[in-house]
């Protein structure tokens, strides 16, 4: 975070918002995959995709759908 505040040259208030602004963004993409790996543990899944497989398409599917979120 550092690295990108003083590369866009922001202030000390603007950095530290920059910085709160990220750790929720991270925060919320952390819940929202613990969330969708819980219900996958209820579904059945078929057997190739399950453990590590299951969890990198579903963090693919995640970076798709924040990319949307770009400005």
């Amino acid at each position: 975070m550092s690295l990108l505040n003083i590369r866009e040259n922001y202030n000390f208030i603007e950095a530290v918002i920059n910085s709160f602004g990220s750790g929720c963004g991270f925060a919320l993409a952390l819940i929202i995959f613990s969330a969708i790996r819980e219900k996958m543990q209820l579904n059945d899944v078929p057997k190739a995709f399950e453990g590590t497989a299951l969890a990198l398409v579903t963090v693919g599917l995640l970076s798709m759908a924040f990319m949307g979120f770009q400005v």
